[in-house]
């Protein structure tokens, strides 16, 4: 059986900026594949390759064991969401839903049936007749949603639809995205720059970097199982701890000796060990932890369900986040600690 979409060594470059760099990626049918990176990344450029509105200056584009790198837009069985909803101001809701499947010359019995479904998948019934400027960002939303849906596509394209919404409209529309993907199973490329959306949508995600993708795998691997190090301090909050380590001892950037053990000490040299900041403890819980350092606490920040400390030990600045009726205040000296394996480390 073909595979949904793939992607051989595609390129697109504007004058000497590269802005997709030989990217291959393979998508099997139902998954849910978001393009996640920092901004000039190339997730946009990448979305916009498949979907027709840019062309490769090299590589080739298969939907569906088709390769449509040549063809434009409306001959790819491709449907995008766009950030905007792209609606159509003077035509009602059931209009904008119909409009690709009459440029389809479909049957008028079936498009009214195909917009009644569309409609009722989006929880939209009752809604055919307004117009956009009567509805709400999300039911705009909505709507571009049912109108994809209605083509039935080889593949739904989402370039950033939540991004212009505010978080609680973001975070119902995440939710019924992922509760319709769940029940249809259709096969979706998605970009974002949210990080949240990605981990919690995606059957796999893409992390990419100057024009290349450095990891593909599903969200926990993504989170715990890092390709590399930007793949670890991209995803989630990190700390990064900059350390020298001579004959297997750790010192700080002063020189100073550090209660850091590695399970498999690297080579001497210089070193950056990450730790995610919920995995640090501090006071009473650091007893009995492998790598200790004591400091003082530089700054706190709420958070709503923990506190944030900022910490300062000799010359290391860290932060942790911790839940409980405990308050540490600014300047009080603590104990903080971690377990080996809960450290990254890359060579600097």
């Amino acid at each position: 059986m073909a595979l949904a979409l793939e992607l051989d060594q595609v390129s697109r470059s504007y004058g000497a900026v590269v802005a997709v760099d030989s990217v291959s990626l393979d998508v099997e049918g139902g998954e849910f594949v978001t393009l996640l990176g920092p901004s000039g990344s190339g997730k946009t450029t990448t979305l916009r390759l498949i979907g027709g509105f840019e062309r490769p200056n090299g590589g080739a584009i298969s939907i569906a064991g088709r390769r449509v790198d040549h063809l434009p837009p409306y001959k790819r069985n491709t449907a995008t969401i766009f950030q905007s909803g792209a609606l159509f101001p003077h035509k009602t809701v059931a209009e904008n839903i119909a409009y690709g499947l009459r440029m389809h010359a479909m049957n008028p019995s079936l498009i009214r049936e195909r917009v009644g479904e569309a409609l009722g998948i989006v929880q939209m019934g009752g809604f055919e007749e307004r117009y956009p400027s009567q509805l709400s960002g999300g039911q705009k939303q909505r709507v571009a949603l049912a109108r994809s849906l209605a083509l039935r596509p080889s593949l739904l394209l989402f370039d950033e639809p939540l991004s212009a919404l505010d978080l609680s409209l973001r975070l119902q529309l995440r939710a019924d995205i992922k509760r319709l993907h769940d029940e249809l199973q259709f096969t979706a490329i998605y970009v974002t720059h949210d990080q949240s959306e990605a981990m919690a949508m995606s059957s796999r995600v893409a992390i990419m970097n100057c024009g290349r993708i450095e990891q593909v795998a599903p969200p926990q691997q993504i989170y715990n199982e890092p390709a590399n190090e930007f793949v670890y301090s991209f995803i989630g909050e990190s700390c990064c701890l900059p350390v020298r380590i001579d004959d297997g001892a750790a010192r700080d950037q002063q020189g100073r000796p550090v209660d850091i053990r590695l399970a498999e000490p690297p080579s001497s040299g210089a070193w950056r060990l990450y730790l995610r900041p919920s995995r640090i403890r501090i006071g009473n819980e650091a007893h009995g932890c492998a790598n200790t350092a004591r400091g003082r606490v530089r700054f706190t920040e709420f958070l709503g369900d923990f506190n944030r400390y900022h910490l300062v030990a000799g010359g290391l600045e860290f932060f942790c986040d911790r839940a409980g009726e405990r308050q540490y205040q600014i300047g009080e000296e603590v104990e903080a600690g971690w377990d080996t394996g809960d450290m990254k480390v890359f060579a600097a």
